[in-house]
């Protein structure tokens, strides 16, 4: 099967690329599954209903969180119903949502998609590796599941290599978010995963990891919080990466980066 992971998508410029662009591209190319992280989708913080259902109208079979996954209010109030809507799995105990969901792509694939949230540089949150592990025994790869994508969104780059090298032979992908810098190390791990440090964001890459460079200036410059951040509003690039995957095992045939549109070096999913 083929699929598409899409990194961080940032205010408006972030959705409109998203409605404008993804769903050519899942017709071009043929993807059997969407992931795109939301987690900064409204305003730059968090998701609400309407953005949501706009990025699944776009052709998201799974939206993913992080960080900043109920910095609107609004999710509190769909996110149980919302199946196809996970926050990091290693949030504490009774937080609403749920962390990994197991579903059906377009073409019949059975996909488990799991959120995590890393530790280093991070807020105190629980153990991600234990509860990936549990997610992954649950519904292992190449029996129940057809493919496994983890979308690990933490700062630490050496985490995320971590975690590749931890789940490798287990899961098809493990992709880092949160950074909303696209890195260069896309590759398959010697046991058969994919894995790249981070996806990049969807969003304005003429700014400040997707927000106008003022108010982040400012800070740098006194220390002193001036007023809020504003998302930039410019014409968007559509990052993240593409796998490929063996039928049988459901690991990685080949990964791609993906970027389109915007300011930054096309990269295009053509294999």
């Amino acid at each position: 099967m083929k699929f598409l992971f899409l990194g961080d998508v940032v205010g408006r410029a972030g959705r409109d690329a998203i409605a404008d662009r993804l769903p050519g591209i899942i017709e071009q190319y043929g993807f059997d599954f969407v992931v795109v992280n939301g987690e900064n989708a409204s305003h730059g913080r968090g998701l609400t209903g309407p953005h949501f259902q706009a990025i699944k109208d776009a052709g998201a079979d799974i939206v993913t969180l992080g960080d900043h996954a109920f910095d609107q209010r609004d999710t509190l109030s769909f996110i149980e119903r919302e199946p196809t809507l996970i926050r990091p799995i290693n949030m504490p105990a009774g937080t609403p949502g749920r962390g990994a969901m197991f579903v059906e792509g377009r073409n019949g694939h059975r996909v488990l998609v799991i959120n995590a949230l890393g530790r280093v540089f991070m807020p105190p949150i629980d153990d991600p590796f234990r509860a990936i592990e549990a997610a992954v025994a649950a519904c292992p790869l190449g029996e129940q599941a057809d493919a496994i994508i983890v979308d690990f969104h933490t700062e630490a780059t050496s985490e995320i290599q971590g975690m590749g090298h931890f789940l490798d032979g287990r899961v098809s992908l493990v992709v880092g978010t949160h950074t909303h810098i696209p890195t260069a190390d896309q590759r398959i791990l010697r046991g058969g995963t994919a894995l790249m440090a981070d996806a990049g964001m969807c969003g304005d890459y003429d700014s400040v990891i997707g927000v106008e460079p003022e108010e982040p200036i400012n800070r740098f410059l006194t220390g002193i919080m001036g007023g809020r951040f504003s998302p930039a509003e410019g014409a968007a690039t559509l990052s993240g990466v593409a796998v490929e995957t063996d039928p049988r095992s459901g690991l990685a045939l080949k990964v791609v980066p993906v970027r389109v549109g915007g300011v930054l070096a096309q990269a295009l999913p053509e294999f």
